[in-house]
């Protein structure tokens, strides 16, 4: 909501959004790799984080595609790649959906943080944040661009808000008591979905404006989230 907000009152250089978005890359990569895979390994073991991994990152491309295919494939971006409703009947809905399908996964593993008894997971839930504020500010800027409302775009933002928090929810209620396989299993195919969309939405938005400087600014954020895991 907050990077929504920015984009619809705000003129953000594109740039510095795609600069946000590959720091926002690394953060999250770091956060699967330091806490989310980790940890399903050593609770869960290998092979049920590896099947779990796979599956998540299976599951999510299937669905990037047939979204893709109804106009969602450039819902991240902040340019006038977003097709309007006229261009493509149907694409407001599949990129409402497609943003969505982007923050369950997320909000699911900040969910399943919470049943070790410790709190929210420090690392993760910076590591969402600060993907998720360019994400909001990238796709919002796209929708605005692209002739969409505030109506649309707030309510796009606020039900992803909402629908986020109840999957967040849900995986603490019904994973109460679970096996710690089951666990690891679900934090694995999450942690997949999440890799997978990172690769598939946000590091193409962050390398067509930030180009070869992409690496470095997703390395800076991997640093950052690594550190934050360690010293948490």
């Amino acid at each position: 909501m907050l990077g929504a907000a920015v984009a619809w009152f705000l003129r953000v250089p594109q740039p510095v959004v795609a600069s946000v978005m590959a720091f926002g890359a690394g953060v999250l990569i770091s956060a699967l790799a330091f806490d989310l895979v980790d940890e399903a390994e050593a609770t869960g073991g290998l092979t049920a984080t590896v099947l779990g991994f796979l599956g998540g990152a299976v599951v999510y491309v299937a669905a990037n595609v047939a979204l893709a295919r109804r106009g969602a494939r450039h819902r991240k971006r902040s340019g006038d790649q977003q097709p309007s409703e006229h261009e493509q009947g149907g694409s407001g809905a599949a990129i409402a959906i497609g943003a969505l399908l982007d923050g369950i996964p997320e909000s699911v593993v900040l969910g399943l943080s919470l049943l070790s008894g410790d709190g929210v997971g420090v690392a993760v839930l910076f590591a969402i944040f600060i993907s998720n504020l360019p994400e909001g500010l990238s796709s919002a800027a796209g929708m605005k661009q692209n002739g969409r409302g505030a109506r649309y775009v707030f309510g796009v933002w606020i039900g992803i808000a909402v629908l986020s928090g109840l999957a967040g929810l849900l995986g603490v209620l019904l994973l109460q008591g679970a096996s710690p396989v089951l666990i690891a299993t679900i934090t694995a195919v999450a942690a997949g979905a999440i890799l997978a969309m990172v690769a598939d939405t946000m590091i193409p938005e962050a390398f067509e404006r930030t180009h070869l400087y992409t690496g470095l600014i997703a390395t800076v954020g991997f640093v950052l989230a690594f550190g934050v895991e360690r010293m948490g």
